[in-house]
This record gives structure tokens, sequence and C-alpha cells, in this order.
């Protein structure tokens, strides 16, 4: 569906589509060359992207989402940025019942919001130390790590790594000239 809307405004294919909810959110705003794009700006994307993940799309709640994006977000930068989280919480629970956890959010507008956290929280458990943002100070992308070796720093190595080290390597030419 998110693709579609996508097409249908001619932007681009959104990169590290394939990253679990809890960064999928996180990766709903991107940039290429110097052009900003954020999914959560508009309703119609907003509903695509919510509904291809199984979640809610009515009300739309592209506030609580983007609250909740840039908090993670901050976390993720500076784990001082944690207790933000915590408040972002406080809108739902986990209901147990023998068979499952059900998230339990009384305000409808938080709920996917919520969902998304819960499982950032569930990565963030299972990968400690696997959850990046991409090394290329121009770009916004995060990604799980699941490399074997646990040293990835680009969202891609085509996309971000060759750029960068290509400018490096550009940038120690003219220096030595």
């Amino acid at each position: 569906m998110l693709t579609d809307a996508l097409r249908a405004r001619d932007w681009p294919e959104r990169p590290l589509a394939d990253q679990p909810l809890g960064l999928d959110l996180l990766n709903t705003r991107w940039i290429t060359g110097t052009t900003w794009y954020d999914v959560l700006d508009h309703d119609e994307l907003t509903r695509a992207w919510l509904a291809d993940h199984g979640l809610p799309t009515d009300p739309v709640p592209r506030a609580e989402l983007k609250a909740t994006r840039e908090a993670v977000i901050a976390a993720i930068a500076d784990e001082a940025n944690l207790p933000a989280l915590d408040a972002l919480l406080d809108h739902g629970r986990l209901r147990l019942t023998v068979a499952a956890e059900h998230p339990d959010v009384a305000d409808p507008r938080w709920y996917a919001a919520w969902v998304c956290l819960r499982d950032h929280l569930r990565l963030r458990a299972e990968h400690p130390d696997r959850i990046r943002k991409c090394a290329n100070p121009d770009c916004v992308l995060h990604f799980v790590d699941t490399s074997r070796t646990g040293r990835r720093q680009w969202c891609s190595m085509t996309a971000c790594g060759n750029r960068l080290k290509a400018r490096r390597h550009h940038d120690r030419q003219r220096a030595q000239a």
C-alpha cells in the first residue's frame, strides 16, 4: 500500500523498509540528495504505512507517531534521553493472558505509537548493542545490525558507505595536493 502511495506522489522508494516496526517508524523520514521525505506529514501516507503494519488507520495519529519517533531517535543518540520513552509508555500497558500479551491503550490516537515503542523496546532487549543510526552524518536512517560480526556502520554500503568513503578519499587527496 505505502509503495503505491509513494509512487502516486512521484516519491522515491523508501529505503530500509525491511526493518522491524520499532525501527521502521524511525525510517518514515529520509533524505535523498537534498530533498526530505516524511511519510508522517501526510494523512494518506500515514494510513498506508499503518495498514502495511496491520495497525488501525483511524484516527490518523500523525502527531503521536512523530513524537514517538523523535523520542526514540533521541534515546538512540543518547541514553540520557531514555526517560522520555517512559513518559510515552504511560499511554498504555500490556495486559497479560495465559496465551499472550495484549496492548491496552485507552486513547486510540496513541495505540499505534505505543505499539511501535513497545516493539522498539523489544528490539533493545534482544539486540542491545546492534541498533544503530547510519554512520553517514548526512543520513537519518536507523537499522538493526544483523551482520555476523556486528560491525555494520551504514544503512547501505552503496548508498552511504561508498559515498562517504569516496568523499573522505577525495578530501585526503585534496589535502595532499
